[in-house]
C-alpha cells in the first residue's frame, strides 16, 4: 500500500510537472516563432500592436455609440443617441452600467476562444491595445476595487488560469494595485453557459458566488472584469452578492460583448 500511495503521489508530481511544462512551451512558442494572426492564423509581416491581418481587421466590430446606456448593447447608427435598449427598460440589473470593447463575432471571437481554451496568450497584447482605443472615445472606470469574475477551483485547476484575471492586470496596467482575485469566489461548479438560454444562464448560476472577505467592499465603488458578456447572467449574479453585502456601487468591463444582448 506504501509504494502504492508514493507511487500515485509520484504521477501526481510528474502531471503538475507536465502542466507547467505545457505552460512554458506555450509561452515559449508565442515569443520565438513568427507572429500569426489571431484569427486565421496567417503569418504577419513586421511589428504592430493588433495581431490580426488585413482581412481579419477588417472584421472586428469596435463598439461605439450608439450603444444601451446600461448594459451596453450595441445598436445600428441609424438608432441614433445611445439609450435604454428594451431589454434594460424592464429588467433590474444589479450593476449600475456593463461596457465592452468589441463585439463577440468572427475574428474577435475566434482570437478570445483561442486565448480562454487553448492558452494562447500573446493575444492579451492585441486585446489591450484595443481596449486602449476604446478608452480614447468613452470614459476609463475609475473604480476603487476591481474584481475578476472568478473560475471554480476545479475548473482553474483544468485551465491553469483565469482568464478575467490576466484581461483585469493587463487592460487595466495602472490600476493593478487595485485588483483583488481573492474577494469574489465561486462556490459553485455550474454547466458551461455555452449552448444555454437566458433564462437557464440565470438559473445555472444562481448562488454559485460568495465573498471570502466581506468587508473589504463595503462602500466600494467595483468594477467587475469578465471576457464576454453574452446575456449578462453571470456577471449580474456577482453583482448582486456584492451589493447585498454593502458594496456602493457595481460597474462591468469586459473586452467582448455578444451582439445579441440578454
Amino acid at each position: 500500500m506504501l509504494c502504492l500511495c508514493r507511487c500515485h503521489n509520484h504521477q501526481y508530481g510528474i502531471a503538475v510537472i507536465r502542466i507547467g511544462f505545457k505552460e512554458l512551451a506555450q509561452a515559449a512558442r508565442d515569443i520565438l516563432l513568427p507572429l500569426r494572426c489571431l484569427a486565421c492564423g496567417t503569418y504577419l509581416q513586421g511589428s504592430r500592436k493588433i495581431s490580426f491581418c488585413d482581412d481579419c481587421v477588417q472584421d472586428i466590430r469596435r463598439i461605439r455609440e450608439p450603444f444601451c446606456t446600461v448594459c451596453g448593447r450595441p445598436f445600428d447608427k441609424a438608432a441614433g443617441e445611445s439609450h435604454l435598449c428594451g431589454t434594460c427598460l424592464g429588467n433590474g440589473w444589479y450593476f449600475k452600467r456593463a461596457r465592452a470593447v468589441v463585439q463577440y463575432q468572427g475574428a474577435i471571437a475566434e482570437a478570445v476562444r483561442s486565448f480562454k481554451y487553448n492558452g494562447r496568450m500573446h493575444g492579451i497584447t492585441t486585446f489591450a491595445a484595443l481596449t486602449q482605443e476604446y478608452f480614447l472615445h468613452h470614459p476609463r472606470p475609475q473604480p476603487e476595487l476591481i474584481l475578476p469574475v472568478p473560475l471554480h477551483p476545479r475548473r482553474l485547476r483544468q485551465r491553469g488560469f483565469n482568464q478575467a484575471l490576466i484581461l483585469g492586470r493587463q487592460l487595466f496596467p495602472g490600476d493593478r494595485d487595485k485588483i483583488d482575485p481573492h474577494i469574489l469566489a465561486r462556490q459553485k461548479q455550474t454547466l458551461s453557459q455555452t449552448g444555454l438560454s437566458g433564462i437557464e444562464r440565470r438559473r445555472n448560476v444562481r448562488n454559485a458566488f460568495n465573498l471570502r472577505q466581506p468587508a473589504k467592499i463595503t462602500n466600494k465603488r467595483i468594477l467587475l472584469v469578465d471576457d464576454v458578456f453574452t446575456t449578462g447572467a453571470t456577471v449580474n449574479e456577482c453583482a448582486r452578492i456584492l451589493m447585498k453585502n454593502k458594496a456602493a456601487e457595481i460597474e462591468v468591463f469586459t473586452f467582448a460583448r455578444a451582439r445579441a444582448g440578454p
